[in-house]
């Protein structure tokens, strides 16, 4: 290597997963942290740690000229950004090659390229990659609104109907807005019941580029993914090639150097690209354990300026990986994400187990719902299914609402069993003796849903009986943790069913409240910027 120290620009399971492998190869590690983290697993794991700001991501783990202080501070030398955060922003790349770091990711100029996804997919095309139709006008329906900006299922809505358009573009505008400073969105043609496909590719600054195989990651509510797996159950070898060499075009369109993921629809052998994230992937461990390689090494080696580690024949598949991530959220209550003391937390030790949790340890409402990835390697793939269901049913998780026993009866349903899970896998899932279909509103496809149109506040008003007490006595509480990013209540003025009174963003995902009726405000509590916890009056109104 030719930096022989190593700043960690995020948290969390990732920020140890990146320094288990920095020590392996020799290197001293710098952690960064909020002041919620202050106390957390990565900051004790690093050789140094510096404060770096408050709470919130914008105060701390976005906040670019305190990171290069950091690194400035303690000597390190490179910095590997994780995923999220700033992993995927330019002028951060830019920032740290400008102050004579080693950046553990691509050119700043690939990053750009692919981060608007418009541009992304003009690329793609112009390198003889399938792509989807997008509209300027007059669209076609169904179809995906989607942030040209940033990923993480942030900023994108699926929209059945033209009556349907207005709220649903607006929400994702401002959700991307929010997230990542950028209010554009692109329109694109959706498909009904698609698969998501995506390929592993690696480059380096000699030329090289290879594919490590699929993961299928399906299974998602929200549009965020939470089961994957590698290989696909509907990828042979064939296609596996085909979609390889497509992702290896794209890549080498934009002169990648790197660990990226070039993400696809598939639907009967056919395939579309649909982006680029050009970062490590939350779920990279399904293609470590199928191909033996530890990625971040690859990273790491890469960004030092060396070749490839291997070459496209030398890449062996073996057995099956399925990942599931672990989430503070309650699946009952429409996946609202949770936060709170972790009382117990004991792991299976059956399976590879991702994590930077603790007994006792608080899990803040600042940061994504994801807490840990669980991942099984076995022979085949009902083998590695059953094998993930029993270490879910082993792990201990006490104190907060977890989606565990959720995952496990994905991971038990008939048609996953099966191989059949497309996008829409959760809109028609049950389990036990239980419908889980009446309380997944996550659908990606809204044509999918009884009951699309209702906003968060109302399900979960009819689910939680203090909620709908709470809406009959006028008062309209919050039912999480957040931060108020926008008040459409104004005292005074009478607002029609179905609008939103208030919007919270929670763990990075905006959720608008509303009612079926409407109402007229007598009073409101908070406003924009405000931080709120479950039970905080928020507006005070009277049926119209």
């Amino acid at each position: 290597m030719k930096f022989r120290s190593l700043l960690v620009a995020n948290r969390g399971e990732i920020a140890l997963r990146v320094m288990r492998t920095a020590k392996r190869t020799g290197l001293r590690t710098v952690a960064v942290y909020s002041d919620a983290d202050r106390d957390a697993p990565h900051v004790r794991s690093a050789d140094a740690a510096v404060r770096i700001g408050g709470s919130s991501p914008r105060d701390s783990y976005l906040n670019i000229p305190s990171i290069l202080a950091a690194a400035k501070d303690t000597g390190a030398e490179a910095v590997h950004p994780g995923y999220g955060f700033l992993s995927e922003n330019e002028s951060f790349s830019s920032e740290i090659q400008k102050n004579k770091l080693v950046w553990v990711g691509p050119p700043p100029a690939a990053i750009r390229a692919m981060g608007d996804k418009a541009n992304a997919k003009a690329i793609a095309a112009r390198a003889g990659v399938p792509v989807l139709p997008t509209y300027e006008k007059s669209p076609e329906f169904p179809l995906m609104i989607k942030a040209l900006a940033g990923g993480g299922g942030r900023g994108i809505r699926i929209v059945s109907s033209r009556d349907a358009f207005e709220s649903p573009l607006k929400t994702a505008q401002s959700e991307a807005q929010h997230a990542f400073g950028d209010a554009r969105v692109l329109l694109e043609k959706a498909l009904l019941n698609p698969r998501h496909v995506e390929v592993q590719i690696f480059a380096d600054s000699h030329g090289n580029c290879i594919h490590l195989g699929e993961r299928d990651c399906s299974v998602q509510r929200r549009h965020q993914k939470l089961v994957e797996e590698s290989p696909s159950p509907a990828v042979d070898a064939k296609l596996r090639e085909a979609m390889g060499q497509a992702a290896i075009k794209a890549a080498r369109a934009v002169g990648y150097v790197g660990a990226g993921t070039v993400e696809f629809l598939l639907e009967d052998g056919k395939f579309w690209f649909m982006e680029m994230n050009t970062r490590l992937q939350v779920e990279h461990p399904v293609t470590e354990m199928v191909t033996g390689l530890d990625l971040v090494e690859w990273q790491l080696r890469v960004a030092a300026g060396e070749p490839l580690p291997a070459a496209q024949r030398d890449i062996v598949f073996s057995g099956h990986a399925i990942e599931v991530r672990l989430c503070a959220e309650d699946p009952q209550q429409d996946f609202l994400p949770q936060a709170g003391t972790l009382e117990r937390w004991q792991p299976s030790a059956a399976v590879r187990v991702d994590h930077a949790l603790e007994s006792g340890m608080t899990i803040p409402p600042f940061y994504d719902s994801m807490i840990a990835k669980l991942v099984a390697h076995a022979p085949t793939r009902d083998v590695a299914r059953e094998k993930l269901a029993a270490a879910l049913d082993e792990t201990v998780a006490l104190g907060i609402p977890t989606n565990k026993a959720f995952l496990a009866a994905v991971l038990r349903n008939r048609d996953f069993a099966a191989g059949e899970a497309t996008t829409d896998f959760l809109t028609r899932f049950s389990f036990g003796g239980g419908d889980f279909g009446a309380w997944t509103g996550w659908s990606n496809n809204p044509a999918h849903r009884s009951r699309g149109s209702e906003t968060f506040f109302q399900r979960n008003a009819v689910n939680d009986p203090s909620r709908l007490k709470a809406a009959s006595d006028g008062r309209l509480v919050a039912p999480m943790n957040g931060r108020v990013v926008a008040v459409y209540a104004k005292v005074g003025e009478t607002v029609a069913a179905n609008k939103a009174l208030v919007v919270l963003e929670a763990m990075k995902m905006e959720h608008s409240l509303s009612f079926s009726f409407a109402v007229k405000i007598k009073n409101t509590h908070i406003e924009a910027g405000a931080q709120v916890a479950p039970g905080n009056l928020l507006v005070e109104f009277d049926p119209a």
